[in-house]
């Protein structure tokens, strides 16, 4: 497994190393000793979670605060997505700052996103099976989340607006200036 670290400290990309021939494929998709030493974590994930969505879903951009803050390794089991992370720490030199990268079930790539950050994803394809696993339990009251399109973010999530399908919820989310101050 190969892992890459992002502009955002914490922040990685993993890719997993791949072994084939003509009955398919193989590859490890975690395993918590090769992991923490690549990216220097100690993670130990408690929960996994699966959605399935169409095109031009947006699912984001969210996190928990407190006590119940998440940090997520994330992957696609089938399709393609935009997945981005939004550095929420306000003690970090890249406070207010994104990373967008592309899922697919293709690429194989997983994506890392620490405890502190933000998290959505849009759906590429015509579906997405989008699986992750979480360093701590849903607790629906620690539940926050920005507006996915705050322009003091300046996230180009690929999709047109007028494709995108979002919840009543995440439309009526604030700014990240309202939500998160350095």
């Amino acid at each position: 497994m190969k892992a890459t670290e992002t502009k955002l400290k914490g922040c990685f990309i993993l890719e997993p190393t791949k072994f084939g021939d003509s009955r398919g494929y193989f590859f490890e998709s975690f395993n918590e000793q090769t992991f923490n030493k690549l990216t220097g974590a100690e993670t130990h994930f408690v929960q996994d979670n699966q959605s399935y969505s169409t095109r031009g879903v947006l699912r984001g951009l969210h996190a928990q605060a407190g006590d119940h803050a998440q940090a997520k390794l994330v992957r696609v089991l089938e399709g393609k997505v935009i997945d981005v992370a939004v550095d929420a720490r306000p003690d970090s030199e890249t406070f207010g700052q994104h990373v967008a990268i592309e899922l697919s079930a293709e690429n194989n790539l997983q994506f890392f996103v620490p405890r502190g950050f933000l998290h959505g994803f849009v759906v590429l394809s015509d579906t997405a099976t989008f699986f992750y696993k979480c360093d701590n339990f849903y607790n629906k009251e620690s539940e926050c989340g920005v507006k996915f399109d705050d322009p003091a973010l300046g996230i180009d999530w690929v999709v047109s607006a007028d494709e995108l399908i979002i919840s009543d919820k995440d439309q009526v989310l604030p700014s990240f200036d309202t939500v998160f101050s350095k």
